[in-house]
């Protein structure tokens, strides 16, 4: 059965888009993610089954295909993930969804075309019941019919003999015949029905047909949408692969156009050096000529530095010469001090004596 019905019998009621995870069969833990990217997830109605199914088609590729039964619960784990587990696929598939009021809508949907599916279910129970009803009765009909006949053998059998019971009997046969009259009313009913049934079945069967031819038509026109979409991706890729040599393109001339302007500016720093150059060459002349000048001062101021020098070694010999004087003058004086000091020591106490004479007289 094809995964995307025709539209003759199964049409979409609800799109959304979500990333699509199924749980690792192995450790029944962690997430697989089902779709590199966002795809288009659908809610389905089969109107000839009365179901409800949840598809989703990434590419070529069915990666959700869960029938809708009212034992199933859709969660939400987090402000924008939900899941549910499908038994028939013996899988757990999850969605995430870019915001918080898609998954709430796609949770609303889900319960309620979970109540749909009840739904279907209870009258698809009653309409059994009520064939099972019918088969019963019509059961119990035909041998009220067969009881018919015999009762009315007895009473044929009964009448030439005549008896008390003969009214009661007559009573009991009327009823028989409307209950037999009733029996062949619902055997017409029956059979109009079962004549409505073919019809419908022949119907289907037309519908069946068209929907194969519908498939076949979709198929191609799949198939030459994928090679169209197979050549328009080849053109793709020679344009992307042309773009990006016209923007490596692009990107080399900036860098030379760079590279110009770095050069252009060195040119201007060169030309201003050599135009500075030039002013200093126009004025090397005076230059040297200051130099030459500069140099003969300095030859002079060499010249009296030799002979300030030789000053100097003089002078310092000649303070040399003082100080070496000076020491002995301080030696002769530190001498003549001592002897000094030794005189007025001597004439001190000459004149005390001259005084005790004095007083003595």
């Amino acid at each position: 059965m094809s995964p995307v019905p025709p539209y003759s019998r199964e049409q979409p009621i609800f799109t959304t888009r979500a990333h699509v995870f199924q749980i690792d069969p192995s450790t029944k833990k962690n997430w697989v993610p089902a779709s590199k990217q966002a795809v288009t997830v659908s809610y389905f109605y089969d109107s000839t089954r009365n179901s409800y199914r949840i598809i989703s088609v990434d590419g070529a590729k069915v990666i959700i295909n869960s029938t809708i039964t009212p034992n199933m619960t859709f969660t939400k784990t987090s402000q924008k993930f939900g899941q549910w587990a499908d038994s028939r696929a013996n899988t757990v598939f999850g969605l995430g969804f870019p915001s918080e009021q898609q998954l709430t809508k796609f949770a609303e949907k889900f319960q309620e075309v979970k109540e749909a599916a009840k739904l279907a279910r209870d009258r698809s129970q009653e309409k059994i019941e009520t064939s099972s009803n019918h088969s019963q009765e019509s059961g119990r009909e035909t041998p009220s019919s067969t009881r018919a006949s015999s009762v009315n053998g007895t009473d044929d059998e009964k009448a030439s003999h005549g008896g008390p019971a003969e009214a009661h009997l007559k009573s009991e046969n009327d009823k028989l015949k409307i209950a037999l009259a009733q029996s062949s009313t619902n055997v017409k009913k029956w059979e109009t029905e079962l004549q409505s049934l073919r019809e419908s079945n022949a119907r289907l069967s037309t519908a069946l047909q068209e929907s194969a031819a519908s498939i076949e038509h979709w198929k191609k026109q799949f198939s030459a949408c994928k090679e169209e979409n197979d050549q328009l991706r080849g053109k793709i890729e020679e344009l992307e692969e042309q773009c990006n040599e016209i923007n490596k393109e692009k990107e080399r001339n900036a860098q030379l156009s760079r590279r110009l302007q770095e050069l252009e500016t060195e040119l201007q720093d060169k030309e201003l050096e050599l135009e500075e150059l030039r002013k200093q060459g126009e004025i090397i002349p005076e230059l040297m000529s200051e130099c030459e000048s500069v140099s003969e001062q300095l030859q002079a101021a060499e010249k009296k530095n030799k002979d300030l020098e030789e000053k100097v070694r003089t002078l310092r010999t000649e303070v040399e010469e003082n100080k070496h004087r000076q020491t002995n003058l301080k030696t002769e004086l530190k001498n003549f001090l001592d002897v000094l000091d030794g005189k007025i020591d001597e004439l001190h106490d000459f004149r005390q004596g001259l005084s005790k004479l004095g007083v003595d007289n």
